[in-house]
This record gives structure tokens, C-alpha cells and sequence, in this order.
């Protein structure tokens, strides 16, 4: 017995408006999930990621080690990583969140600390010389011209992040990437399309917010520019 012509569900067709609307709650419980799962990452990340580049950068000797084990863990397979984490944090969001977390820090250590270091050592003595103390110095001054380098950094972690939380997938907690993998396991194609493309329409609105989010924080770009 043949599908219906207008049954695009039951010829199992790539492009299927009737997956969208049958769907509909499905799709917006993954697609949160996976927004969740990206912003707590990266905001965990950006937290431990700027003490780590701030110590590299007012230590010296710290910065090999930080930049050394932070790119070691960058190198760790996804998989291996979610192993290496499941008997501290079991089958659970945070297993994700933590390993996202790790990956992320490579990105963000090493562009905030190109920041730091490309402020120019005269304007820090200016800014001394006005009676700033270390932390005044910071805030307002090393990491404002940092920023355009963080930024980037944090750009392409976020965007990383969205791609790496299909993989939680395989502990349940993968936001999009459940129907991805499970899409695949029974060759629902719609299933999979809509879900990958999701993905990429939330890895580029990401990217378009935070390159907005910059060129606010730093107008004096605009006008260099």
C-alpha cells in the first residue's frame, strides 16, 4: 500500500512541513535544552577562563602551564572526554556542561591573554600615572582593549559549543542532537534535517549577537574602522 502523495511523514521525505507542526513541542523542548546547555557552558567558561588568563598574564611562569594544560584538553576526544567525566558527575546535564566547559577554555585563555598583552605598556604607564590603582587599571583600561580579542574568542567558543552539545547525546542530555542521533537510528529524515538545521541557525544567531555585543562594547572600533 503506497503513502498518500500528501503525506510527507509516511514517505519519509527530507522536507516535511507536517514534522514541523506535529513536532512542535518536541522541537522547542530540544532546541531550549540546547540553548541552556551552550549558555551555562560558556558563561562557566568565560568566569574560570579570565582568572586563569589574568594569572598568565601577571605571572609569567604561569603561563606555559595554564596555556599547555588547557590545549592538552582541547586535543581530548568528546567521547573520551565524557567518559573521563561520567563517574564524577554520572549521567546528568552537568557532565555535558563540564565538558563543554574544558573545550572552551583553550579558545578563551589563549584570546583574552592576546588582549591583555596587546595593551600597550605606555598606556598602562599613563594610566599609573594618573593614579590608577591595579584593579582601577584593569577594569577600566586593560580590559576594555582586550576585549575585541576576548570577544572573538568567546565567539568561536560559543559556536563551538553549539556543535559540541549534540554529543551529550549519548548520555540523554544532547538538546537538538537527541533527534539528530535518534533521527538516524530509524532513518527519519525529516528528523535529522530539521535538527542539523536548527543547529546551524542557532550557531549563527549566536555569532551575529555576540559580533553585535562587540561592536557596543567597543565603538572606538567603529570609528578606527
Amino acid at each position: 500500500m503506497t503513502a498518500p502523495p500528501d503525506d510527507c511523514l509516511a514517505r519519509n521525505e527530507w522536507i516535511c512541513g507536517a514534522y514541523l507542526t506535529s513536532r512542535r513541542e518536541i522541537l522547542l523542548d530540544a532546541t531550549l535544552q540546547h540553548l541552556q546547555l551552550t549558555a551555562v557552558s560558556v558563561v562557566l567558561g568565560l568566569v574560570i577562563a579570565l582568572p586563569l588568563a589574568l594569572a598568565a598574564r601577571h605571572r609569567r611562569w604561569a603561563a606555559g602551564p595554564v596555556l599547555g594544560v588547557t590545549t592538552v584538553l582541547y586535543t581530548i576526544p568528546s567521547l573520551a572526554m565524557f567518559s573521563l567525566l561520567l563517574p564524577v558527575y554520572g549521567l546528568s546535564a552537568a557532565l555535558v556542561v563540564a565538558g563543554l566547559v574544558l573545550y572552551s577554555l583553550t579558545l578563551l585563555v589563549r584570546n583574552i591573554l592576546a588582549g591583555l598583552r596587546a595593551v600597550p605598556e605606555e598606556t598602562r604607564q599613563a594610566a599609573r600615572g594618573m593614579g590608577y590603582g591595579p584593579l582601577r587599571l584593569l577594569l577600566t583600561v586593560e580590559l576594555p582593549l582586550a576585549l575585541p580579542a576576548a570577544m572573538a574568542g568567546l565567539r568561536v567558543a560559543a559556536v563551538s559549543a553549539v556543535s559540541l552539545v549534540t554529543v551529550g547525546a549519548i548520555v540523554g542530555f544532547g538538546g537538538l542532537g537527541n533527534l539528530i542521533y535518534s533521527g538516524m537510528n530509524t532513518y527519519f529524515k525529516a528528523q535529522v534535517l530539521t535538527a542539523s538545521v536548527l543547529c546551524v541557525v542557532i550557531a549563527v544567531a549566536a555569532d551575529l549577537l555576540l559580533l553585535g555585543a562587540q561592536r557596543l562594547l567597543t565603538p572606538w572600533t567603529r570609528r578606527t574602522s
